[in-house]
């Protein structure tokens, strides 16, 4: 099986790296404005996997799962070159709604996926939804391929902004906790780069015990937190602020920003 990547940047190279490791039979053709960046996607999935083709008419052609992994302000250029495309089509392009891509790609089964960054690491959180042609096939097929780089979950496309909120746009926000920590470590007498291993040791290993011993997160403050002691302290400095609701309002407000780029 051929898949075929317009664009070639860092979430194609991460996508396609996950997919050659999972299947070793995968090859793969790619299009880029960029030489460097087929290169880099063929060493992700090893060169003697993948081609670099002459247009994205070519790649469309050519393959039997097509991603579109360009910028939203690039794919209305692109899509009149894969018009013909009669096969399943993915797009990662943040913000296209289905029903554009479907409107040009009329014979095309379409997915769209929201994908993250944390993708490059294996460590992807995605959620994807059903074009209007998409069979149950199609979405098992691009399920198992997408979970090969981390975590893919099916939703309906309304709920697609909301997974920008939380996992697409998230990092972001994780990583100003990150920096927060990192920084009142050094304000007490850490140096920057031991306090930066022990906070990002913290924030990974937070989320595995969670994952890995199935525990909500009320049971692990209670686990951490002995009576009078140091983090019951500390808690009640947190849990006094606003913390829940300045979380609800930055999701809020990245939904709804999502919400109006795709209208």
């Amino acid at each position: 099986m051929t898949t075929g990547f317009i664009g070639a940047g860092n979430m194609a190279q991460a996508l396609a790296g996950a997919f050659a490791s999972a299947d070793p039979d995968l090859r793969f053709i790619a299009s880029d404005l960029n030489s460097e960046q087929i290169a880099r996607l063929a060493a992700a999935t090893g060169p003697e996997r993948t081609e670099s083709a002459a247009s994205n008419t070519e790649v469309a052609a050519r393959s039997d799962v097509l991603f579109l992994a360009v910028k939203p302000q690039i794919l209305p250029a692109v899509l009149p070159e894969v018009a013909e495309a009669a096969g399943l089509v993915v797009s990662i392009a943040a913000g296209t709604r289905i029903s554009t891509i479907e409107a040009v790609l009329t014979k095309a089964r379409v997915i769209r996926v929201m994908p993250n960054t944390p993708g490059l690491v294996g460590e992807m959180a995605a959620g994807y939804a059903a074009g209007s042609r998409a069979t149950p096939e199609d979405m098992q097929r691009i399920g198992h391929l997408l979970s090969s780089a981390g975590v893919a979950i099916e939703v309906s496309e309304e709920l697609l902004d909301v997974v920008t909120g939380i996992s697409g746009s998230g990092p972001a926000f994780v990583a100003r906790f990150i920096e927060a920590f990192t920084k009142a470590g050094v304000a007490n007498g850490l140096t920057e780069a031991d306090a930066s291993a022990l906070v990002l040791a913290t924030f990974s290993g937070t989320a595995r015990l969670l994952a890995e011993k199935g525990l909500t997160p009320e049971e692990l403050v209670q686990m951490v937190s002995s009576p009078n002691g140091t983090t019951v302290a500390g808690r009640a400095v947190l849990e006094s602020s606003s913390y829940t609701s300045i979380i609800q309002q930055t999701v809020d407000t990245t939904i709804a920003r999502s919400r109006e780029l795709g209208a």
